[in-house]
């Protein structure tokens, strides 16, 4: 994986305990698909890759739909 800049704020394993369970179904070409992804970056950690990458795409799409006072045609005048 790349490595993490300072900005990023990491949190401790002792300060966050994961108590809910998720679960997902995969077809047999979509688990190849992700193996061979993390073989090829040398992804160790399959648990939090997944996680990070889906929180990560949650937060960017939660950041795009963030209402605003002003739609984006009034903000581009």
């Amino acid at each position: 994986m790349r490595k993490r800049s300072k900005k990023c704020l990491r949190i401790s394993a002792e300060s966050v305990k994961r108590e809910r369970r998720m679960s997902i179904l995969l077809s047999e070409d979509e688990q190849q698909i992700i193996d061979r992804y993390l073989e090829k970056y040398k992804i160790s950690n399959k648990s939090r890759w997944l996680r990070e990458t889906v929180l990560a795409f949650v937060h960017q799409k939660m950041e795009e739909d963030y209402p605003t006072l002003f739609g984006e045609h009034d903000m581009r005048r």
